[in-house]
């Protein structure tokens, strides 16, 4: 037996002496088991958890695709420093870490101490009309990604995002990548009316209709954005330093879409928060081999759906270094 199918028979072992029936805890015992093969121990922690936000500016956003104004990823992120946002609230109460980095946003630097600067451009490039950013700027974010996830000591990381526009790069993304039409994974992003869902979607046909087939990368430089480029550096330097990943929503996902692509071992330390109602999410999820933990309807990103998730991640932990065997408790086991 290798030292992998040794170390599974004993985690699953151990899952199965635990004092309830066989399976009972259903899909928390498969995040529990998936969670100790990304720790490399029987015994795993899950006490601390950090949420990263990305935040950067979309080209496209001339193109009217989004039903808010570009201004608004700078007053997002002002926002965020402000801790007034929904990932500020549900952060606080759930105990998780929270820092923001601009990877790309629109206008002059910030000038706000607690910001990290990681910019790569004050945004990218309209992809209607060209790729959204160049090589080196693709390198430099994920490189810059790589590096924030497998920085600090925390158990778990999240990841969010903040961009207007960025919807339609997460779609484009998957569509090259994973090959689905555009008609099932455009959706209404921050809220566009019928009228304004069809333009979007006339935009990214043209858009798309713009390059052939690609790769994981090409995909990336044509049509990504800075923080989504970042976000996958983050996911793939937050693997390598054995890390569980919780990916929230659709953006996210698209991010752990190219990560993956890129860099395929990282795919085993990712767990999908929730299912979004953004119509794509459920495409990529599906493309991915994705069960999302949790499916509330929403839509906001920001990293909110993997926060709600993070008490679900600490007890599956519990649940394998807590919960007693039936040895251990004096239980009868199974005839």
């Amino acid at each position: 037996m290798t030292d992998k199918t040794t170390f599974d028979a004993d985690l699953q072992r151990k899952i199965d002496m635990k004092t309830k029936p066989h399976g009972a805890l259903g899909r928390i015992e498969t995040l529990a088991a998936q969670i100790a093969r990304v720790k490399g121990s029987l015994m795993p922690k899950m006490q601390t958890c950090q949420l990263t936000i990305f935040a950067a500016d979309h080209g496209i956003a001339d193109a009217g695709v989004s039903a808010f104004p570009q201004e608004v990823t700078r007053q997002m992120v002002l926002n965020f420093l402000g801790k007034g946002a929904a990932a500020n609230v549900f952060a606080g109460s759930v105990g998780v870490d929270l820092r923001v980095v601009d990877a790309g946003v629109k206008g002059a630097p910030f000038d706000q101490p607690t910001l990290l600067d990681r910019r790569i451009a004050p945004g990218t490039s309209n992809f209607l009309h060209a790729p959204a950013m160049t090589e080196t700027q693709a390198d430099e974010a994920l490189q810059k990604g790589r590096e924030l996830g497998r920085d600090g000591t925390w158990d778990a990381v999240a990841f969010g995002e903040m961009g207007i526009a960025n919807t339609s790069s997460a779609t484009l993304l998957a569509h090259k990548t994973i090959g689905v039409d555009l008609d099932v994974l455009t959706g209404r992003g921050t809220g566009l009316d019928d009228a304004g869902l069809s333009a979007k979607h006339a935009v990214l046909q043209q858009a798309a209709k713009r390059t052939g087939q690609l790769n994981a990368k090409e995909t990336l430089m044509e049509y990504g954005g800075f923080e989504i480029a970042m976000m996958a550096g983050a996911m793939q330097g937050a693997a390598a330093a054995k890390r569980v990943v919780l990916v929230d929503g659709f953006i996210a996902t698209s991010a752990a879409l190219i990560a993956a692509k890129l860099e395929p071992d990282c795919r085993q330390a990712i767990v999908f928060a929730h299912k979004s109602q953004e119509r794509g999410h459920a495409v990529i999820l599906d493309a991915m081999g994705g069960e999302p933990l949790l499916d509330l309807d929403l839509r906001l990103g920001e990293g909110t759906g993997a926060l709600l998730a993070w008490p679900l991640v600490q007890a599956a932990a519990r649940m394998l270094t807590d919960m007693a065997s039936f040895e251990d408790a004096g239980v009868s086991g199974p005839a």
